[in-house]
């Protein structure tokens, strides 16, 4: 195992951290001007939906080629690589004259933003398994911020009557520049000496020996990300249209159910830690279904505008611990290689961002928003049905 100077670890841990706060912020300054995108083309809901469903449907397809670009090419760099693909993606869908340009404008950024995804939680990984303690509830947090970022630019942009064309291509051109600005800060060497290649490579079992037991745990860990994962999906997609359609918010005001809800979430990863720390991963994860369930029963069941904010802050608090806890369980299955359970986690759990919009979108054609906004609540509850999986407590 390299032994790292603390000069290098705080670089690479800015790094991490900062590929995590530009993937948040470059989708996220689209997300509160997807009503402009939705009335410029004239879509129904459920052609939005469907279109909304292209950026998984690229996660999807995209994902698996994760691993394989990382070990040739390292994390960080593949990190930054991704960035730029996603911001290509995200410009060409503000800037799309029609429908097919848009749903090819989400197919690119869903797909380098699903490789992105798994290269800077590795990279994160390797930064944590060099300094040897936690950092990555804190890395998901920056993501958040990063989200928060993005929204509260993009609300700006909304009241400065910016045309998202302009606002989406220079800020991507900004946060793009930032990340490749933090590849020239990222830790050196290969992807291997953080140690936990070999740690896993002595602990993991022989090829064709996967337990029943490692099946199923795993299987209940992605429903637990799919069940924070809808929250997060439905607000980026929907909380904007709704406060602007059903509850009457004006424009500039109806992202702020989308920037409340990552707001919160960026305030629940940031004290995760220490209430894993005090009270286990289980009563962490129960705690997690309930505000997911209660925020967004709060946000359809008083439609107005504070009602609805304050349900997707409680929801966005709720969902802050289920993916990172998720997925740092996965890491730690016994049998299986430090990054494999990550990796099909993270993967997995994009079939609710494939499933979801076309779900809301459907039934909002059919009833209301509101009523399609119940999906998010059936999330809570799956988080919440699945909590035992979790260990009480942090294992040391």
């Amino acid at each position: 195992m390299t032994i790292y100077s603390e000069r290098a670890l705080r670089r690479g841990h800015i790094a991490a951290a900062t590929f995590f706060f530009t993937n948040g912020a470059v989708f996220a300054n689209l997300v509160p001007r997807y009503p402009e995108l939705k009335e410029a083309l004239g879509l129904s809901a459920t052609v939005y939906g469907v279109v909304l469903a292209m950026n998984p449907i690229g996660a999807i397809l995209a994902g698996v080629a994760a691993g394989a670009l990382i070990r040739r090419f390292g994390s960080a760099a593949v990190a930054v690589f991704g960035t730029l693909g996603l911001g290509v993606g995200v410009t060409a869908a503000a800037w799309a004259p029609n429908v097919w340009i848009l749903a090819c404008g989400f197919l690119i950024g869903g797909s380098l933003d699903a490789i992105t995804d798994v290269a800077q939680n590795a990279n994160a990984l390797r930064v944590q398994a060099a300094r040897g303690r936690s950092i990555i509830n804190s890395m998901h947090a920056l993501w958040s911020l990063g989200a928060v970022t993005g929204g509260a630019i993009a609300a700006g942009a909304i009241a400065l009557d910016i045309p998202v064309r302009w606002h989406i291509l220079v800020s991507s051109l900004v946060l793009v520049g930032v990340a490749f600005w933090a590849r020239t800060q990222s830790l050196p060497g290969s992807e291997n000496e953080s140690g936990e290649g070999e740690q896993g490579a002595a602990n993991a079992r022989p090829a064709g020996r996967v337990s029943t037991a490692i099946v199923l745990t795993l299987t209940a860990l992605v429903l637990i990300a799919i069940g924070g994962g809808l929250t997060e999906e439905v607000a980026f997609s929907w909380a904007a249209l709704y406060l602007g359609d059903e509850v009457g918010a004006p424009a500039a005001l109806a992202a702020a159910g989308f920037i409340g809800l990552v707001g919160a979430q960026f305030i629940g990863r940031i004290v995760s830690d220490r209430l894993v720390d005090r009270y286990g991963e289980r009563a962490v994860i129960i705690c997690s279904g309930l505000f997911i369930a209660g925020g967004i029963g709060l946000a359809i069941g008083v439609p107005t505008v504070w009602g609805a904010c304050l349900g997707f802050a409680l929801a966005g608090f709720g969902c802050a611990p289920a993916i990172p806890l998720a997925m740092q369980q996965a890491d730690r299955i016994p049998g299986l290689r430090p990054g494999t359970g990550l990796t099909i986690v993270t993967w997995l759990m994009r079939l609710a961002f494939l499933v979801a919009p076309p779900l809301v979108g459907s039934i909002a054609d059919a009833t209301s928003i509101r009523v399609g906004l119940a999906v998010s609540l059936t999330g809570g509850l799956l988080v919440l049905a699945l909590a035992f999986v979790m260990p009480r407590r942090v294992a040391a």
